[in-house]
């Protein structure tokens, strides 16, 4: 259906491919097989060895004296995180200081399709997620120009209304673009999102708050195809979400900034990172009030205008580095963290025994050596719950951290259903935990044994980096693979262990 907002909002613009230029860090390539539809096949191909084959021949050669030669090996390469205890558990001090959060980077770089012009977005962590999302927008038609930590965007020449669908299905925030597409062009086709797989993330939530809108939407050959049903724009409204889902609560709110009247939504999501995008709409133009609440109200403008922007910090990589130093038993500092975005985490530490000291506004201590505290860690039971509750992001973390506490611990997760992957990895170390449907029993000190380095393999972002703390904790050498799920989420993860002194490197095999 064509867009009757196209011809109204946008002059033609020259269209440049520029370069995303990132500092310096160890980043996955992005690959892509393009394949053009109606082809002829004709001529001879030679088919590789069998992967299913050669996997258990190389290992049944351990069986064997000498040498062997097996030919028609197929090549196969992995990047890994291998960490070496040396015999010992690593042990970090220093400091380390915490990058813009992935979790606000996406949404608001989305946010940025509902404005006219550029805005200009600082503080942008160097990641797979957001390299991924930056495609997106210019699959889209926008201009995007990448300097280091700060991401340009200009929209206005935007003339597509589906994103590619390749890219959308490798990161969850993919889909957010639905929301401006829809409340500035009048029509959107997106394809369903990717990301981790930990469990059911269904659209319903937004297809059914976008319909209160006024859209009509459908679901179609995996894409979900909306456009505005009166052919004038979309019109506030007042509606509940069935579930306090971020994404959706996102979506929708970028959507109603650019409706028609007021907009009402209960039971909406009170993360930091709903405050970090309305705090972006305002200063674009919007009226957002109650973010951060339960509620939300929205006054929807004609038009916003492009603006300048820093992304909080990432309060999950902050409570990543607090869990490392306590798994370690350690002592750091940590700097661009909010302690009120991490209350949740903090007051659970605290209980256990560590020691943490706000030395500035956005700068904690954290200390969890036995010698300091005056005994070793006590282990907790978590919740996983929306924000205010315990991050369900931390929970496969913090799992690592209750397998070395004394006692007996119980984690149940209540977001995901599909959130204790990471189990059979960790229990790989030793770990002793014992998983019934959504709660899973950990045993930690005087009824397991310590943390012994394995090799283990990720399978998603907050349960490949549970791999990387325990192996901290672990005695002797870990090999991760799989990294590449890490890297979507923390940035330049080896230069900041190693600069807080754990043996880390990078290996490619």
């Amino acid at each position: 259906m064509a867009s009757n907002f196209n011809s109204l909002q946008f002059l033609p613009v020259q269209k440049t491919q520029l370069p995303f230029i990132s500092p310096p860090t160890t980043l996955i390539p992005h690959t892509k097989l393009v394949v053009n539809g109606r082809s002829t096949l004709s001529g001879h191909v030679t088919i590789s060895g069998s992967k299913n084959s050669a996997l258990p021949i190389l290992a049944a050669t351990l069986c064997c004296s000498g040498s062997y030669k097996l030919e028609h090996a197929p090549y196969l390469s992995d990047t890994k995180l291998v960490i070496n205890g040396s015999g010992s558990v690593s042990t970090l001090s220093g400091h380390v200081t915490i990058s813009g959060s992935k979790n606000s980077a996406l949404p608001i770089l989305a946010a940025t399709l509902c404005c006219s012009g550029s805005s200009k977005l600082k503080n942008v962590p160097c990641l797979l997620d957001t390299r991924t999302m930056v495609s997106i927008l210019e699959s889209l038609g926008a201009r995007v120009s990448c300097f280091g930590e700060d991401i340009v965007v200009n929209t206005d020449g935007v003339m597509c209304i589906e994103p590619d669908l390749n890219e959308v299905r490798k990161v969850r925030g993919g889909f957010f673009v639905i929301g401006p597409l829809l409340a500035r062009y009048g029509e959107a086709t997106v394809g369903l999102p990717g990301g981790c797989d930990i469990g059911a993330r269904p659209v319903d939530i937004y297809i059914h708050g976008l319909r209160s809108l006024g859209a009509t939407v459908e679901l179609r050959d995996g894409k979900v195809q909306a456009h505005v049903s009166n052919g004038k724009g979309l019109t506030g409204a007042s509606f509940r979400l069935a579930y306090p889902s971020v994404g959706a609560t996102e979506t929708l709110m970028m959507a109603a900034c650019l409706a028609k009247g007021k907009t009402v939504i209960s039971n909406a999501a009170q993360e930091p990172e709903i405050v970090d995008l309305a705090g972006f709409l305002t200063n674009c133009g919007a009226v957002v009030e109650g973010a951060g609440t339960d509620t939300l109200y929205i006054t929807g403008r004609r038009r916003l205008c492009g603006s300048e922007y820093s992304i909080m910090p990432d309060r999950i990589e902050a409570g990543t580095y607090m869990l490392a130093t306590a798994i370690t038993r350690s002592c750091i500092s940590i700097s661009h963290v909010s302690h009120s975005n991490l209350t949740c985490l903090i007051d659970k530490l605290s209980g256990a025994g560590c020691k943490i000291l706000q030395l500035s506004d956005d700068t904690l201590e954290i200390s969890a050596v036995p010698r300091t505290i005056g005994d070793d860690l006590r282990g907790f039971s978590i919740k996983t719950n929306p924000f205010p509750g315990f991050p369900t992001d931390l929970q496969p973390l913090t799992m690592a951290l209750l397998s070395t506490c004394k006692g007996e611990s119980i984690v149940e997760e209540s977001v995901f259903e599909n959130r204790m992957s990471h189990v059979t990895e960790l229990q790989k170390f030793g770990a002793k935990i014992q998983v019934c449907g959504s709660k899973a029993v950990v045993s930690g000190k005087g009824n397991a044994s310590p943390l012994r380095g394995s090799q283990v393999i990720a399978a998603d972002l907050r349960g490949g980096m549970s791999l990387v703390l325990a192996g901290l904790a672990a005695e002797g050498t870990t090999d991760i693979s799989g990294i590449s799920h890490v890297d979507r989420g923390y940035e330049s993860l080896e230069m900041k262990l190693q600069g807080l002194g754990a043996n880390v490197t990078r290996t490619t095999s």
